[in-house]
């Protein structure tokens, strides 16, 4: 029975990696909120039956590269980095509790990898790893718009609480937090704060996970432009802890309901310019299709 149990687990489990880079306190007061996010972020990998790696300590940087270059193909790849930012004029960079790494030398490491990776860099000039990260199937998340937003972010705080399933952040109330919802909520309880407090905002958090190095604020995507390329469709599908609905997929089954439901998207899109049998007829394929992944879902436990 044992066995049994312990190959059910292993077949549907997470093709997932969880790193969290901890940086330097600076001061006390930010060690102590440093501290309290990669708590958060454990917890809510523990909601997701995921065992997180944590890298701090005077050997971080080389560490990371050494971790990166090890990342096994097969697996999602989220990448969380906590602590300060630091911008010289030229590079931004990772203020790491050794020596720092900037946005050319995190590019180069990741560069190897084929994976879907997410990072998500809630440290002070953070925006300045969007431009060099971004690419196809990855979803880069910062806390600024630019490297020059150079005070402590709140932002990374807000996220780290949401990701994790907070209720208030599931605007679609489909009982779990995507990496979009996360970040939404988070920018907005960012932005509360300096209104609360009648300061200057210092933090505009941004978001890119279409591949093409221009990333897009909260507000754009509450009130987006007429056909505008905005980011967020894919993060949208992306989630930590899943709800008990998305439990009964697996990996692979979610990876093929979401690229069926791009594509429902797109045809929707194209329906102006198709006539109406060829229109139902892709719609009906691409119908069936996901009802034969849901219909292959395993049955509640």
């Amino acid at each position: 029975m044992t066995t049994f149990l312990f190959l059910a687990v292993s077949l549907h489990a997470r093709n997932l990696d969880v790193i969290i880079v901890r940086g330097a306190d600076g001061a006390e007061e930010y060690g102590k909120k440093f501290t309290a996010q990669v708590e958060a972020w454990a917890a809510a990998c523990s909601k997701a039956g995921l065992a997180p790696e944590v890298l701090r300590g005077e050997n971080t940087t080389a560490e990371l590269q050494t971790r990166l270059s090890k990342a096994p193909s097969d697996r999602s790849l989220w990448l969380v980095l906590i602590g300060h930012g630091t911008f010289d004029g030229r590079e931004a960079k990772f203020n790491a509790e050794g020596p720092d790494f900037d946005a050319k030398q995190l590019t180069s490491w990741l560069a190897p990898l084929k994976q879907e990776i997410v990072v998500i860099h809630g440290a002070s000039s953070s925006g300045g790893f969007v431009r060099p990260l971004a690419g196809k199937g990855r979803i880069i998340i910062t806390a600024t718009k630019s490297p020059d937003e150079v005070f402590y972010a709140r932002f990374g705080e807000h996220f780290a609480e949401a990701i994790g399933g907070l209720g208030e952040a599931d605007l679609d109330q489909d009982k779990q937090v995507s990496l979009l919802e996360a970040f939404r909520h988070a920018s907005q309880a960012a932005a509360l704060f300096y209104e609360n407090e009648g300061r200057l905002a210092t933090e505009h958090a941004l978001i890119e996970d279409n591949g093409d190095g221009v990333a897009t604020r909260r507000e754009a995507l509450e009130a987006p432009p007429a056909e505008a390329k905005l980011d967020g469709e894919r993060a949208s599908q992306v989630v930590l802890v899943l709800s008990d609905e998305e439990k009964k997929l697996t990996d692979e089954q979610r990876t093929k309901r979401d690229a069926l439901e791009f594509e429902l998207k797109k045809l929707k899109e194209q329906r102006g310019t198709l006539g109406d049998d060829d229109y139902y007829a892709r719609l009906e394929k691409l119908l069936r299709q996901l009802s034969e992944v849901y219909g292959s879902a395993r049955p509640a436990t």
